[in-house]
């Protein structure tokens, strides 16, 4: 069995990334620990300063309770470098699918994403059989659709 993890994402605007990223990968907001009504009431029972904590969503999970939780963590930094690690958002269908079809909704969704707030920075194609398009999310973040 792998190991049990959640997606940290460090940010300046926890709320609208949250509400961003969870329309995006069709997430809902993650529910408070057991225990506790809000989150903030969990962050305060941790210790976490009045003056840190944030207002509105900082946490979304997979309503299925297949993908990781993603925590939008405020950093006083700004982004400065090219992302490391970025999410691949598959919207193509099936490998076998026709290619003009993957497109189509490669496309589809990409513009779904920038009618979020996404920029769309590209499409690229490696070899004859994959397409995909290159993406940042309102703050930045790179991530692609294919």
């Amino acid at each position: 069995m792998g190991a049990e993890f959640q997606l940290v994402v460090d940010c300046a605007g926890a709320d609208a990334l949250a509400r961003f990223w969870a329309a995006a990968l069709r997430y809902e907001f993650a529910p408070a620990p057991d225990g506790f009504a809000t989150w903030h009431d969990f962050y305060r029972r941790l210790g976490v300063p009045e003056e840190e904590l944030v207002d509105g969503a900082d946490r979304i999970s997979d309503p299925e309770g297949r993908g990781p939780d993603i925590w939008f963590h405020v950093v006083p930094e700004d982004k400065v470098v090219k992302n490391r690690l970025h999410l691949d958002i598959h919207a193509s269908g099936e490998w076998s699918d026709p290619i003009a079809a993957r497109i189509q909704r490669v496309d589809a969704e990409a513009a779904r994403l920038a009618e979020l707030g996404a920029t769309i920075t590209g499409a690229f194609e490696e070899g004859l059989d994959h397409y995909a398009v290159g993406m940042k999310d309102p703050e930045g973040n790179e991530f692609d659709i294919n």
